[in-house]
């Protein structure tokens, strides 16, 4: 029986690499490489890795913007292994412990004097590989319960997480996704601009791979945002997933960019702005607009929403509707006690289906706190806690009111932070992106700290308005000016760092 991965992800790929090897595959640093030149590419990868006699089934891979780096994750599904990220512009001390977490003994690495120690892990130089004929018509078989990819998020205790997906959760999202009705082709244009240690990277190449379409990456090291909109302007794209903060950076140039190609784009990673959203409908005008949600527990998405140009759509404090499940995924809304809630009311959102995670790499206590089972129409199932704060509105649609963690107990009373943060860009008129940040005082009382994006100004009429609609308990009591919110490496706003600038 053919299973959700070969099904979803490896024959759609060796297909088009088969049958339209003149095509282009990708676009990487102003060169162009096509169908044929990546299954070379592969072909001898899998000719190195097949040539080590140990059985690890996991590799380390140095991530670069490159050719050999992409060939080499189709070359280790093919030959039944999977693959950990490694960046090499991250601590080498992170790194090396995440190869020793996973115990990886091989690294795949593109670059000429690789940061990693040939000492400690054996080192494979996909650039020096010796060329061999094209073969791609057999791979190992394996299991769908075997790994794709492990990644590896922040750890509260300052010790990496690393997130299992395996070959069926990644299949089955591969499903989800064409289920939604967006539709790609082999001569569409699409673009990857998130780092491969982030996960919509993979959606970025896999949506575009599996339909011999082109795949246009930025260079790491670049300005994400000029880079995306060169590419949208000189080369047309037409499909693409980005961050709400790169669009707020691209926000100044929406005058001067032409994305009237662009026939789909997704908003993700982060909440989105209504208004936010309503300017660009208005830049890219041909574009059907998607709110993609999902933690990398549930395998890159687990939720969507639809735009509409037409008619007003669902939000919450000026925040977009994260949608309905996708085919694969389940969601419920849980209270304290992790009983089942009903419509309207408000909880933890809660997921479960063929794209969850098996759970943490050798993590025994967080799995136990992340996952649970509950019973739902009387059966037993397993869900992750997503730790955000929702409801399900009465068509179905689910409302974001931000994340548990996020909740503060100002004088006794429970505040959301998002509703501060709604009524502060309400007073501004171009909708200035704002965060607010409990923190604890010196006297171990907690307030309320502002950051508001953007140049420096008075703050006492944004006091007199917020006082206008929110109770006492609920005033900021810092309003800090930034003019560019930092951003950390899956381009979201980089909270920690703004609450570092409150303790100095």
């Amino acid at each position: 029986m053919v299973g959700l991965f070969e099904r979803e992800v490896l024959k759609p790929i060796l297909k088009a690499i088969q049958t339209m090897s003149v095509n282009n595959a990708f676009y990487i640093n102003n060169e162009y490489y096509t169908y044929n030149y990546l299954g070379l590419c592969v072909s001898k990868i899998r000719n190195a890795i097949r040539k080590h006699t140990d059985e690890m089934s996991c590799y380390g891979l140095a991530i670069h913007d490159d050719i050999e780096t992409y060939a080499a994750i189709l070359a280790l599904w093919m030959e039944g292994k999977s693959y950990v990220p490694l960046h090499p512009n991250q601590p080498i001390e992170r790194n090396m412990n995440i190869i020793q977490l996973v115990g990886l003994t091989n690294v795949i690495d593109s670059e000429e004097n690789s940061v990693f120690d040939g000492s400690i892990v054996n080192v494979i130089d996909s650039r020096k590989l010796e060329e061999v004929e094209m073969e791609l018509n057999n791979w190992k078989e394996t299991s769908e319960q075997d790994l794709a990819y492990i990644l590896f998020t922040s750890g509260s205790t300052g010790v990496p997480k690393g997130v299992q997906i395996s070959r069926q959760n990644l299949g089955a999202f591969m499903e989800s996704f064409w289920d939604t009705g967006i539709k790609i082709e082999e001569t569409d244009r699409c673009l990857q601009i998130f780092d491969l240690t982030f996960d919509v990277s993979v959606q970025s190449y896999l949506v575009a791979l599996t339909r011999g379409a082109c795949v246009y990456t930025v260079p790491y090291g670049e300005i994400k945002y000029l880079n995306a909109a060169a590419l949208i302007n000189e080369h047309k794209i037409t499909f693409g997933a980005m961050a709400p903060s790169m669009l707020m950076y691209l926000r100044p140039y929406f005058n001067e960019i032409d994305a009237s190609s662009l026939k789909a784009c997704i908003l993700t990673a982060e909440a989105c702005p209504v208004k936010l959203m309503e300017e660009w409908f208005d830049c890219a005008k041909n574009v059907d607009l998607y709110d993609f949600y999902g933690p990398t527990e549930a395998t890159i998405y687990c939720t969507y929403y639809k735009l509409s140009r037409n008619r007003e759509n669902l939000s919450l404090n000026g925040i977009i509707s994260i949608g309905k499940p996708m085919k694969n995924v389940e969601a419920v809304i849980i209270d304290e006690a992790n009983n089942i809630l009903a419509t309207n009311e408000k909880g933890e959102l809660c997921v479960s289906g063929l794209q969850v995670t098996q759970g943490y790499w050798n993590n025994l206590e967080k799995n136990k706190t992340s996952f649970l089972d509950l019973n739902v129409n009387g059966e037993t199932k397993r869900f992750y806690r997503t730790g955000d704060l929702c409801y399900m509105h009465d068509d179905g649609n689910i409302m974001y009111s931000g994340r548990i963690d996020q909740q503060a107990k100002i004088q006794g009373f429970r505040v959301e932070l998002g509703e501060i943060e709604f009524y502060a860009r309400e007073f501004y008129v171009r909708e200035s992106r704002t965060i607010a940040i409990a923190f604890e005082n010196s006297t171990g009382l907690t307030e309320i700290a502002l950051f508001i994006e953007g140049v420096k100004q008075a703050a006492d009429d944004l006091l007199v308005y917020l006082r206008s609609k929110l109770p006492s308990y609920m005033i900021p009591t810092k309003i800090l000016f930034i003019e560019k919110f930092p951003l950390n490496k899956s381009e979201k706003v980089d909270r920690n760092e703004l609450k570092q600038i409150i303790m100095k």
